[in-house]
């Protein structure tokens, strides 16, 4: 397909109420949408690194300017034939992965469309219909945090993530788990600790979690498998893992059970799925997980959750869980209790409203 037109669009969208992790509070998602036409069809795409560099190195401002200056003039007009070629094209820009996968996602849903199938069964998916599970950020007291756990378990969700960090922890999690004693749970660090804390993580043992996700700093391996060695508790790599080839180390070394797959983390879409073949031959389970994309980024991570090696329910959000109006269209709903399903149209079938877009649009930039 030949590369006819990019559109760069950065935008903020404001949540319902601030979404509180270990790297920070979130009042609004600041995410990076981008489309991108050929003969005839446009596909969209969108990578959501947010406004400050604390989840990772990259910044919403930082990867428009990437894309406008360096990466979508290497693509412009250029005959693109396979997700490896625009990966190719990109590589002489070092990292930037965020920035990369806005338009490697626009990519593969004009790619889909093309061949006139959904994105989940060109990428080879089990079906439309995947598990999901509840996200919970960390809340102004535990009561509170105890009756949004019971909404959830009353929903049917069939695990509930709990965010995690200094101030909420071992007290937290132990009257979470007196409270529900049968609900699954997992615990999201989002690299707040170090080894010294070992100590802390021993006693997580005892409250019978699915997983520690991200437990130490986002670009470790090494402490990660020498954690794994002294607990019981399995540890699952998410920022850690931005390539293939870190799978492959993390693998060599025991440093993980699970790894998250983000495709925004990764790069797109054809990372992500290397990163999934690699992790399935390598005995690592896989399950998905977002950055409060719209139902544009979504629609992506439903794709990937229906690959063979997601083992988990992963984190995929019906938008008016953190959105009183999605940017994207049609809004993301619940298929079932604990399930979202994908559309029945070529490529990914959601775009965004375009009334919203330009409402939320903070910059744009437009090549031709």
């Amino acid at each position: 397909m030949k590369i006819e037109r990019i559109d760069v669009f950065h935008v903020s969208m404001p949540v319902i109420y601030p979404f509180r992790t270990a790297f920070g509070d979130t009042h609004c998602v600041e995410s990076l949408l981008v489309r991108m036409r050929s003969e005839g069809l446009e596909g969209w795409g969108e990578s959501a690194p947010w406004s400050p560099p604390g989840y990772s190195g990259e910044y919403t401002g930082g990867a428009f300017w990437v894309v406008s200056e360096f990466l979508a003039p290497r693509l412009l007009g250029a005959d693109i034939a396979s997700g490896g070629q625009l990966q190719d094209a990109l590589r002489p820009v070092k990292d930037n992965f965020f920035a990369k996968a806005a338009l490697d996602l626009a990519w593969w849903d004009l790619q889909a469309q093309s061949r006139g199938e959904p994105l989940w069964r060109a990428i080879g998916g089990r079906g439309p219909v995947v598990d999901v599970g509840a996200d919970i950020g960390v809340m102004e007291t535990v009561p509170q945090l105890l009756a949004e756990i019971q909404k959830a378990g009353a929903a049917g969700f069939k695990r509930i993530k709990l965010k995690y960090r200094p101030g909420w922890e071992l007290e937290m999690i132990s009257k979470v788990r007196e409270a529900f004693p049968h609900l699954l749970f997992h615990v999201d660090c989002n690299s707040a600790y170090s080894l010294s804390d070992l100590p802390m993580f021993r006693e997580l043992d005892h409250f019978g979690l699915a997983m520690i996700e991200q437990p130490l700093a986002h670009d470790d391996l090494i402490d990660h498998a020498e954690l794994r060695r002294q607990i019981r508790t399995p540890i699952c790599l998410d920022e850690s893992i931005t390539t293939a080839a870190r799978v492959e180390k993390a693998a060599r070394i025991g440093a993980c059970d699970w790894v998250n797959i983000k495709h925004g983390r990764v790069g797109g879409l054809t990372n992500a799925l290397a990163i999934h073949d690699l992790c399935r031959s390598s005995g690592i389970k896989n399950w998905i997980g977002g950055m409060l994309e719209s139902s544009v980024g979504q629609a992506f991570s439903i794709a990937l959750a229906a690959l063979d090696n997601v083992k988990y329910p992963s984190d995929i959000f019906p938008s008016s869980r953190f959105y009183s109006r999605d940017l994207g269209e049609p809004e993301l709903t619940l298929h079932a209790p604990s399930q979202v399903s994908a559309l029945d149209r070529p490529g990914i079938g959601f775009k965004p409203n375009p009334k919203r877009l330009k409402e939320l649009t903070r910059r744009q930039a437009s090549f031709d």
